[in-house]
């Protein structure tokens, strides 16, 4: 009878919860809610509880300070910087307040304002590296090139292995026209790390400047060898072919470029040349056309057209294109030039007949001194800046205003909670859950009969997957599975012993990120139904994540893991184990536990089991790529970088991408 009473009372504070009345009652469990959903990158619904607790608790600086990082991370930055203001009204100390705040205004050019920020958190914390990191980048913006180079001086002092300070110190060198305290910068970095690309692509920038053109085009390549799939570094790399007068190699490059981002301007208005060069004409007005869509008031892009339009035949379209130029420009005389031609070819004498006296004219007038006004003569330069508005470039290749030292040196700083890892980590666990990311290049989808099974049962609200690609929810979900929430209590009123009743709430509580709930409900389930597997199986991976979430919590408040805590830690993981054991006993044939496993394996450092159990796996499904990813990893952190190499080439074929850029890490890099 106790225990009837018992439930009775968990039924009506469950029913309470997605409410938020329950956020009244205990608003740091909300708060710590709030802060798995944003460490997971779930934003919108973490925004949701921080607003719970600030309704509750207005005095509080915490939740503002973690709603304007969700916002940052939303690029709501106006949004972001107010809710710092606020954190920052209620609590002057709190360094990562200051530093979200400078972000936030770093993104809408208030440099000043970024910098005001960060001077007051570095009295608070004055050897903080990102902190450093951001404001000499705030300088260089406002072309305080001085106060920058001391800025990074300290910065270097603090850390003197950061390679980011060097390369950045190497640009404010430039800016200084010193290229060789630039060049010493740059080499320094790569002595420090011959596996950055940006150190090769910033000497590769500074052999261009330098004219060594070949020099620049091997160190950008080295630089694409080691990145992550960049356009920029193609877009540069054609501009040392075109140097070079390897126009093929140039457009091989342009190609490439827009593979990888479609929309990129420089690269179709410079391909659109190069096509037109080599007299594939139909395709440069192709990529003329575009970046006329990109600026219709382009008017260079829009001559270039006009001219090739008129060597296809088009003379109407070509004229109409040279008429825009012409009432844009009223003096580029090339183009009545052009235009005239144009006219007569399709009988419209009279037209350009009146072109043509508009040249003689202008002609005149500059030979008597009085037009003062014509378009002046291009340079002897072969490239042109963006922004350049003399129409007499024309043809010019198109190179960027600046090197674009917002995107180069990019803040690392991305908040505390959901801070990650920068090294190179394994493919994570399997869960079942209703979404997953959309992987349009290769969609896997995980079978197992006894989910599918389910599935066709219609036990639940959506389809089961089993997945390691999750995605946030939407706001619209957000509101479906607190409604969901209340649906399925109902539902367990009505059918108490009904495992696929508790195991359905379940998956509303750990999509909502409320874990503790979602434990609690699972618990229940295996009571009900002690070979419900799923129960298990999910069971095992929210404890898992609650575990990442708690290391990240103790790295962040900076304390040192007592004998005590790693006892809890090691008697959780054993328990996660005990938990996939039951998996396997009760399906062998789900594959995705014994993945799990080795994963968990992999947590333990404990390798060579792990490589036995992703063995496993690969004998079960040859074609199941994180399991060769995994393993590779495991090869390497036992020494093993041949074998790991092997398996990382075999993720990378079986379509998990990712692995061909681990592989470039691990092999020797070549001048």
């Amino acid at each position: 009878m106790d225990e009837m009473k018992k439930w009775i009372v968990y039924i009506w504070i469950s029913m309470l919860c997605p409410t938020g009345i329950w956020a009244q009652i205990n608003t740091d469990r909300v708060m710590m809610i709030g802060r798995n959903a944003l460490y997971f990158e779930d934003y919108v619904l973490s925004i949701q509880y921080f607003n719970q607790v600030i309704n509750a608790k207005s005095y509080l600086a915490e939740p503002y300070f973690y709603r304007g990082l969700a916002k940052l991370n939303l690029d709501d930055f106006q949004g972001a910087e107010n809710d710092c203001t606020e954190a920052l009204q209620r609590n002057p100390f709190v360094v990562s307040a200051y530093q979200v705040r400078g972000i936030a205004r770093i993104q809408q050019k208030n440099y000043a304002g970024a910098i005001e920020d960060y001077e007051k958190a570095l009295k608070l914390d004055p050897e903080n590296i990102n902190i450093w990191h951001n404001m000499s980048l705030c300088r260089m913006n406002q072309e305080d090139y001085e106060g920058a180079k001391k800025d990074l001086d300290k910065l270097i002092t603090i850390a003197p292995k950061y390679t980011k300070a060097y390369l950045m110190r190497g640009e404010v060198d430039l800016k200084q026209k010193d290229t060789i305290a630039a060049r010493n910068d740059i080499e320094k970095a790569l002595e420090i790390d011959r596996y950055d690309p940006d150190t090769w692509a910033s000497r590769g920038m500074l052999e261009m400047m330098t004219k060594r053109y070949k020099d620049a085009e091997s160190d950008l390549t080295q630089a694409i060898y080691l990145s992550v799939r960049n356009a920029g570094l193609y877009i540069n790399r054609a501009l040392s072919r075109f140097y070079q007068n390897n126009l093929k190699g140039a457009m091989a490059d342009y190609d490439l470029a827009l593979d990888i981002d479609p929309n990129h301007f420089i690269g179709h208005y410079n391909r659109g040349l190069l096509r037109a060069q080599v007299g594939d004409d139909n395709r440069a007005i192709e990529d003329f056309n575009f970046v006329i869509d990109m600026e219709p008031n382009n008017m260079m892009a829009i001559f270039n057209r006009g001219l090739l339009l008129d060597q296809t035949g088009d003379y109407r379209n070509a004229i109409k294109d040279y008429t825009t130029v012409i009432d844009e420009y009223p003096n580029f005389l090339l183009g009545y030039q052009y235009r005239a031609k144009a006219r007569r070819r399709i009988g419209d004498n009279r037209g350009a007949e009146a072109d043509e006296i508009v040249i003689l004219k202008a002609q005149l007038e500059q030979q008597n001194g009085t037009n003062q006004q014509t378009a002046q003569n291009s340079d002897k330069e072969s490239t042109r800046k963006k922004s350049d508005k003399n129409m007499n470039n024309y043809r010019k290749i198109v190179v960027a205003d600046n090197d674009g030292m917002e995107n180069k040196y990019k803040n690392e700083y991305r908040g505390r909670v959901q801070d990650r890892n920068i090294t190179i980590v394994p493919q994570p666990m399997f869960i079942l859950t209703y979404y997953e990311k959309v992987n349009e290049v290769n969609q896997i989808i995980h079978y197992n009969k006894y989910i599918a099974d389910l599935n066709n049962k219609r036990l639940y609200p959506n389809r089961l997957l089993i997945t390691n690609e999750e995605t946030p929810l939407a706001e619209k979900q957000v509101t479906r599975h607190f409604a969901s929430i209340d649906e399925q209590t109902t539902a367990i009123v009505q059918h108490p012993e009904d495992a696929n009743k508790r195991f359905a709430r379940s998956l509303d509580y750990y999509l909502v990120q409320d874990w503790e709930n979602a434990l609690v409900d699972l618990n229940d389930a295996i009571e009900c139904d002690s070979t419900f597997m799923p129960a298990y199986f999910n069971r095992a991976i929210i404890r898992y994540k609650q575990l990442e979430f708690q290391k990240v919590e103790q790295q962040e408040q900076e304390h040192q893991s007592s004998d005590h805590q790693f006892m809890y830690m090691k008697s959780e993981y054993n328990l996660i184990k005990k938990d996939l054991d039951k998996v396997i006993e009760l399906a062998p044939d789900f594959i995705h536990a014994y993945y799990n496993r080795a994963n968990l394996l992999v947590t333990l450092k404990d390798y060579r089991t792990a490589i036995d159990e992703y063995n496993r796996v690969i004998e079960m499904d040859p074609k199941m790529a994180d399991a060769y990813y995994n393993r590779g990893l495991t090869h390497i952190y036992l020494g093993n970088n041949k074998q790991g190499i092997q398996d990382l080439s075999k993720a990378g074929e079986l379509g998990k991408y990712s692995a061909y850029n681990v592989i470039k890490r691990f092999t020797e890099v070549k001048e």
